[in-house]
């Protein structure tokens, strides 16, 4: 599968299997909004594994398999954001960039590059993504955040997460 999107486009999307399946056999087996990338880098290891780089460039709905075997090939749609009006999303993003600030891994704060660099993200949206894919753990969390298309509940959620992952900004 890999060896077939490097000879093509480079583009590649995996969807996450539903709790308790390890390999679908049905397309109901695994959740249909994922992330596609682009395939920035592509390292083969002596096992014959891979390492990737991806930049992530958009959500995605599969929304039909012309191609079962000896993989899937989905089509796909994209599943844009719905924006959120500045007044009601920036509270959200105060209330985010503040909890991370708090955020204590093992008795450590989270390096100032990290919340740096979300002060400089201006897009709400972004910024949710952002510390999602950087301090969401749980597989079924991210997926509930993947498939929010709503900025304003995104961002809701996540304070939600946040809150309940690192109470008082703590974590060990």
């Amino acid at each position: 599968m890999l060896q077939w999107a490097l000879e093509r486009e480079r583009m590649f999307c995996v969807a996450m299997m539903r709790p308790g399946i390890s390999e679908a056999e049905t397309e109901d087996q695994f959740f249909h909004t994922a992330g596609i990338g682009l395939v920035a880098a592509s390292v083969t290891q002596h096992d014959g594994t891979s390492n990737l780089m991806l930049h992530g460039l958009a959500r995605v709905r599969f929304t039909g398999f012309p191609q079962r075997t000896p993989f899937r090939i989905a089509t796909i749609e994209p599943v844009p954001d719905i924006a959120a009006a500045p007044s009601q999303a920036g509270p959200l993003v105060k209330k985010l960039c503040e909890q991370c600030s708090a955020i204590r891994v093992d008795g450590s704060r989270l390096p100032a590059s990290f919340t740096e660099a979300l002060d400089a993200i201006e897009d709400p949206a972004f910024l949710a993504d952002t510390i999602a894919h950087s301090l969401v753990n749980n597989p079924i969390q991210r997926q509930v955040l993947l498939e929010q298309q709503n900025t304003l509940e995104r961002l809701h959620e996540l304070t939600r997460i946040l809150s309940s992952e690192f109470p008082g900004g703590e974590h060990t």
